[in-house]
């Protein structure tokens, strides 16, 4: 939406004049809202990195998602089930105008493009690509789509160590991640080195 346009009229004005009505028109510019977001990017299947570069294309498109930070990419030890390829993690800050869900929607329609088949995959199994939505500002949200913050943020290293890295002064459901990554194991996590040309 780019404005209202507001007209408020008065027929039969107390005029001296012939007027059918008299009005004044004025035009009220809405510009939408811009919300930090953070999302976290994983997966252990194919050439994660490139995926990974392809991901962030695709989802910040500099208009209505803007990329403001990327951590270094981490290969960690899988969680949940863990007899499968060690996963590639990292965390990106955006910047975005989209309402949360549609925000969400837009994650889940590049995990398509980009392979994703959540249908024929198994929970916490191996993936091509996973965009989890961490948190979108300070917002608090419940309901069956779409939980925020993101409920096991504070339990997972593998966001942690590479959320730190970006944004280590935030503070989710009144804990700092710093201190919240302080509480974890780390064994298995490695950042690797980078793999884009200056």
């Amino acid at each position: 939406m780019r404005g209202i346009r507001v007209a408020a009229r008065k027929l039969h004005a107390p005029i001296a004049a012939t007027f059918d009505d008299v009005g004044v028109t004025t035009c009220v510019r809405v510009t939408a809202a811009v919300t930090e977001a953070l999302i976290a990017l994983g997966g252990n299947v194919g050439d994660m990195r490139a995926t990974f570069d392809r991901a962030i294309a695709l989802l910040c498109d500099g208009k209505v998602v803007r990329l403001t930070a990327r951590s270094c990419d981490y290969r960690t030890p899988p969680w949940g089930f863990t007899d499968q390829p060690d996963f590639v993690n990292a965390v990106i800050a955006v910047t975005t105008s989209l309402p949360p869900h549609d925000l969400l929607a837009r994650a889940k329609e590049c995990e398509q493009k980009l392979g994703r088949n959540r249908a024929r995959e198994r929970h916490w199994g191996p993936r091509p690509i996973d965009l989890d939505l961490l948190t979108y500002d300070d917002l608090v949200l419940i309901d069956k789509d779409l939980i925020l913050p993101h409920p096991h943020i504070l339990e997972r290293a593998f966001v942690l160590v590479p959320l730190v890295e970006i944004a280590p002064d935030c503070v989710i459901a009144g804990v700092k991640v710093r201190e919240a990554l302080a509480r974890l194991d780390l064994r298995g996590i490695e950042k690797l080195p980078s793999h884009r040309i200056a």
